[in-house]
């Protein structure tokens, strides 16, 4: 007498298939954080270089102008976007509790380079205070005081690096660490078949640094192929 017994589909085959769907959407968010957080920090860093505030002092009977840089109105987003960059870094290096902690910082490091901005926005202060320096009277102010479009062009910067956090906050926990041995899949990255774009020798879509190597070739990190 036979039987005849039925052969299951093995559990880790749905597993690996209900990872895999779920995986480009973790690439895509961990692509867009990093390329939101480097180019806001690039923003902010290049633009607090730039003339924010122009005008006029009066000296010895005539005007001289006078200007100030992003940097003498307000370091507080040069500073939080350095402050941004590293946190970007950290996200990577660190699990559970530090990466929601550091992905918060993240967050906060924009939000705070964006408030900092619009008061830059409408400061003198550092306009008459380089308008003492350069005519030598303690007392002199700026007259014709005009803001350039720069403070916005910071906030806008420092935008992108608060939308890297909300990325970290909201989806950081699936990315992976630094140095990670194991994924999605539950397994060794060694046995994990290679295919596509990422069969290329040196590139893993699930590591920060493979995915910083493939956007510096101009490749799109989230093709599976």
């Amino acid at each position: 007498m036979g039987y005849v017994s039925a052969v299951p589909v093995p559990q880790p085959r749905a597993a690996r298939a209900s990872g895999a769907a779920t995986a480009p959407g973790g690439r895509r968010s961990l692509a867009a954080a990093l390329l939101l957080g480097a180019l806001g920090a690039t923003v902010v860093l290049l633009s607090a270089g730039q003339i924010w505030a122009e005008g006029t002092a009066t000296v010895g009977g005539g005007t001289v102008p006078v200007e100030a840089d992003g940097g003498t109105v307000t370091g507080v987003p040069t500073a939080l976007a350095i402050v941004g960059l590293a946190a970007l870094v950290a996200v990577f290096a660190v699990r559970r509790t530090g990466r929601t902690l550091v992905s918060g910082l993240l967050a906060l490091s924009g939000a705070g380079a964006v408030l900092a901005s619009f008061l830059g926005a409408s400061d003198s202060g550092a306009l008459d205070a380089e308008a003492a320096r350069v005519t030598g009277d303690t007392a002199a102010s700026v007259t014709g005081l005009t803001h350039t479009a720069w403070p916005y062009v910071t906030a806008a910067g420092a935008v992108l690096i608060l939308l890297a956090g909300l990325l970290a906050l909201r989806y950081g926990a699936a990315w992976p660490a630094m140095g990670g041995r194991y994924e999605r899949e539950g397994g060794p990255r060694s046995a994990r078949p290679a295919r596509g774009p990422a069969a290329r020798p040196g590139t893993d879509p699930d590591r920060p640094e493979d995915l910083w190597k493939a956007l510096d070739r101009g490749e799109d990190p989230t093709h599976d192929g």
